[in-house]
């Protein structure tokens, strides 16, 4: 199951680090192990609502997560986007771009740097929203009940949750623009980047979202006519393909996977220029990095991880939460990577010692009551 679940992993890492000796000697094979790490450190979180939302799909679909969405998250995030952004910001041709981030890689790296308001901005937007709608809905299993109890009530009022998220956007732009103004108002014009892109982070969230949402509603009843169509088709002779089978909802709800793991990928990318400006080392470190945890929402699906360890999820919502904060807070201050990747694991590992302690208790509430059912037994019986 282990090897089934992870082969492609190790096939990737054992390839990734060969690659890596070969093109910058040992230290580039210390500087992609070390790039892995981080990613995987940092992403625990995002494998862990993958999970909650992969397992609402079929097989077909979580075949695509692994395979084009595997695709989509190395080549588009790790390795497209930073000379996207660059390309963007510099206001320079992709090829140019390209051949910048090869040939002159300390410019490069300065311009992801001035790009990263704008990055944090959207990626801090796009995650603080998913962090308020989870707190906000009003759920059967609650892990810090002060918390969750009194915020359920809240999020009865309508559209408190993008308002909460727009008050925080203009909070932080507004100080972005107060702290530019004092060093002489170089960047002012870096506050309405702020803004702009919070906001299409935001418009980004609620059509996604929306949409998935739309579909996953009505996943059920797509669900149930799609197998009566299946065994239409089996009883005429024909084969439908597997991509009518999977459905709308599928569809929407991978695209919803994709951009919330691109924005989860924001905090790795960013951080792997913290050890290195190589576009190929990065690339490959934080390739193999979301291959493994690609692997780890499959395992957490198949073992049902999810369902024995109900406070894993919200933790990892917490997790998420915090990181778009500490995102928003970065458009202002540097924060260092291994801040970011603490926090989200010992939020998910609180929430994992809080499931065991309910199960144990559970278990032993199981046990009394047995017991006490024995005895009742034994009693009557003499």
């Amino acid at each position: 199951m282990l090897l089934k679940t992870f082969g492609w992993s190790f096939a990737i890492t054992a390839l990734g680090l060969v690659a890596a000796v070969f093109y910058g000697g040992w230290e580039a094979f210390g500087i992609v192990a070390i790039l892995s790490i981080l990613e995987i450190s940092l992403s625990f979180d995002n494998a862990v609502v993958n999970a909650g939302i992969l397992k609402k799909m079929n097989a077909f679909w979580q075949k695509i997560f692994l395979t084009v969405g595997v695709l989509i998250a190395v080549f588009g995030m790790r390795l497209v986007f930073p000379v996207v952004i660059v390309a963007i910001s510099a206001k320079m041709g992709p090829i140019e771009a390209v051949d910048l981030a090869l040939n002159n890689k300390d410019r490069y790296q300065q311009l992801v740097t001035d790009a990263h308001p704008s990055i944090a901005a959207f990626g801090g937007m796009f995650l603080l929203m998913i962090f308020l709608d989870f707190i906000f809905e009003d759920r059967d299993i609650q892990w810090l009940r002060w918390i969750e109890r009194p915020l359920a009530k809240l999020g009865k009022v309508d559209m408190l949750s993008v308002c909460i998220a727009l008050v925080v956007l203009l909070i932080t732009s507004f100080t972005f623009a107060t702290h530019a103004h004092q060093h002489g108002g170089a960047h002012v014009d870096k506050a309405q980047t702020v803004l702009i892109s919070g906001i299409a982070g935001l418009i980004t969230y609620m059509v996604v979202g929306g949409l998935s949402g739309y579909f996953e509603d009505k996943l059920e009843e797509e669900e149930e006519r799609e197998h009566e169509e299946e065994e239409e088709a089996k009883r005429s002779g024909k084969q439908r393909s597997a991509v009518t089978l999977a459905g709308k909802a599928a569809f929407f709800m991978f695209l919803y996977l994709e951009v919330l793991d691109a924005s989860f990928s924001f905090d790795g990318v960013i951080g792997a220029f913290a050890i290195t400006n190589d576009i190929v080392l990065m690339a490959l470190g934080l390739g193999i990095g979301a291959m493994y945890v690609r692997s780890l929402t499959v395992y957490l699906v198949r073992q049902g991880t999810l369902d024995d360890y109900v406070y894993l999820e919200h933790g990892a919502h917490y997790a998420i939460g915090a990181l778009a904060v500490l995102l928003m807070i970065t458009i202002q201050y540097q924060i260092n990577e291994v801040i970011t990747g603490l926090v989200g694991v010992i939020l998910i590992a609180w929430s994992f010692w809080s499931s065991v302690r309910r199960n144990k208790a559970i278990a032993e509430a199981e046990g009394k009551a047995a017991g006490s059912d024995e005895k009742t037994e034994v009693s009557s019986g003499v």
